[in-house]
C-alpha cells in the first residue's frame, strides 16, 4: 500500500536485479525513502521478455513485488525485453520520475577487471549526472543462484485426480500449456511449472509430476468448468 509522503522534491529510486542482494538494496532504499519521507520506486531491468524469465528469475520479481507493496512504493517497474544498455534504460526511468537518488549494488572490482568491463558505476555517472548515488557493497559470492534449474521444458497442466500434474504429451485433458523447469541434480522431476493467464505469470511448485500447492492453483486458476 502506498505512503502519504511529506516530501516531493525528494524521489529514491533503487535498481533490483537477481539474487539475495536485490531485498538488500529494496530495505535500504525504504529506509531512506522513510527517512526522508519521500516516494520509492524499484526497478528491474533485464533483455529477456518476462513470460520467458526463469523459475528462479520469476521468483524474485514476485518477491520483489511484495516487498515493493510492504514498503509503500509508488511502483514496482520491470522493463523486460529491454534491448539497451542498463544503464540507458536507468538513466531514462530517473528522468521520467524526477528521481534525485539512486540506490545500487556493486560488488569489488579488481583493477583488471575494471579495466576490461569499466565500471557500472562510472557508466552510470556519465549517463546520470543529476542525481546522488548511494553504492551498496555487496559479495559476489551471492549475486546470482540462477542455477537451481535446468533450461524450460514445454509442459502441460491436467487434472489428476482430486489434484493436477504436469505431463510432456498435449491431450484434450490440458488445462495450460506452459514451460516445466526441472530442479538440478535430480533424476525425479521436480521443480517448477509456470503458465500465463490473463496476462498474469503462475508459477506452481512440481513433486514427482505432482503439483503440491493445490491452494496456489485456485488462485491462478479459476475451477474450470469443460460444459459440452
Amino acid at each position: 500500500m502506498k505512503k502519504l509522503r511529506a516530501r516531493m522534491d525528494e524521489s529514491i529510486l533503487v535498481c533490483a536485479y537477481y539474487g539475495p542482494n536485490g531485498e538488500r538494496l529494496i530495505r535500504r532504499g525504504s529506509k531512506l525513502a522513510n527517512m526522508l519521507d519521500c516516494p520509492l520506486y524499484i526497478l528491474n531491468v533485464d533483455s529477456v521478455p518476462e513470460n520467458e524469465l526463469s523459475a528462479d528469475r520469476a521468483a524474485y520479481i514476485d518477491q520483489w513485488k511484495l516487498l515493493a507493496e510492504e514498503s509503500g512504493a509508488e511502483e514496482f517497474i520491470l522493463r523486460d525485453n529491454e534491448k539497451r544498455p542498463a544503464a540507458k534504460v536507468i538513466a531514462e526511468v530517473a528522468r521520467e520520475l524526477n528521481i534525485t537518488q539512486i540506490v545500487i549494488g556493486q560488488s569489488p572490482q579488481s583493477r583488471w577487471e575494471e579495466i576490461k568491463k569499466g565500471s557500472f558505476v562510472n557508466t552510470l555517472l556519465r549517463e546520470i549526472s543529476f542525481v546522488d548515488f548511494h553504492i551498496v557493497s555487496i559479495d559476489r559470492s551471492v549475486e546470482d543462484d540462477d542455477n537451481l534449474f535446468d533450461n524450460g521444458t514445454r509442459a502441460y497442466l491436467v487434472k489428476a485426480g482430486e489434484g493436477h500434474r504436469i505431463v510432456f504429451t498435449y491431450s484434450d485433458e490440458v488445462i495450460h500449456e506452459g514451460i516445466f523447469y526441472k530442479e538440478t541434480g535430480t533424476d525425479f522431476n521436480n521443480g517448477v511449472f509456470k503458465y500465463v493467464k490473463e496476462n498474469k505469470t503462475c508459477q506452481l511448485h512440481v513433486t514427482d509430476e505432482k503439483i503440491t500447492e493445490p491452494t496456489t492453483i485456485h488462485s491462478c486458476i479459476r475451477e474450470e468448468t469443460f460444459d459440452e
